[in-house]
């Protein structure tokens, strides 16, 4: 999603949403992050004003402070920034791939069902199962931190059984040019 991404040329425009979208965003990050709302108020103030960042393809960022907090691709989920997540790292459920997957993952390839079910791999156990459409952040073995924010395109029990076909859609992964803008 943020390959070539070039904030001088791919931005279009910075508005402030209206008090009511920003109630309604942060209805949707509580809901879609599983978080509590203390954690939330922590990482954006109720009284700190969103500006809404509008990027070629339907993409929005949205900072606080000109810091990039969470992005959204047409009207889909709001997806943290990898920033956030390794301050917050449990505002997202984990997942994990072995050592083979890292080198394809880092160069921005969609995450297939053999990298979370081999040896190095992880994926919950059956009583935590994720659906699909799951945000999840995906670990890479023997790293402490995400190395990618993605969404499962198959449940979690699906990817074990099928092993085959890409597990999760990776949204942005580390050394994409979203990681490279610490403001905007």
């Amino acid at each position: 999603m943020f390959k070539k991404f070039q904030p001088s040329s791919d931005i279009s425009g910075q508005t402030p949403p209206k008090s009511s979208v920003q109630r309604s965003i942060r209805a949707a990050v509580l809901s879609q992050w599983k978080i509590e709302p203390e954690t939330l108020e922590a990482i954006w103030p109720k009284k700190e004003g969103l500006i809404h960042v509008k990027c070629r393809e339907h993409i929005s960022i949205y900072t606080v402070h000109n810091e990039p907090l969470f992005f959204q691709h047409f009207d889909g989920p709001l997806y943290p920034t990898l920033r956030l997540l390794h301050k917050y790292p449990y505002i997202l459920p984990k997942v994990g791939v072995d050592r083979g997957a890292i080198r394809f993952l880092l160069a921005g390839a969609h995450m297939m069902c053999p990298g979370f079910t081999s040896k190095g791999g992880y994926l919950p156990p059956a009583d935590a199962a994720l659906p699909v459409g799951a945000l999840v952040a995906v670990h890479a073995e023997g790293k402490e931190h995400a190395v990618a924010i993605g969404i499962t395109k198959l449940s979690t029990e699906e990817i074990k059984k099928v092993n085959k076909g890409v597990g999760v859609e990776i949204a942005t992964h580390l050394g994409d040019d979203l990681w490279a803008i610490q403001s905007l």
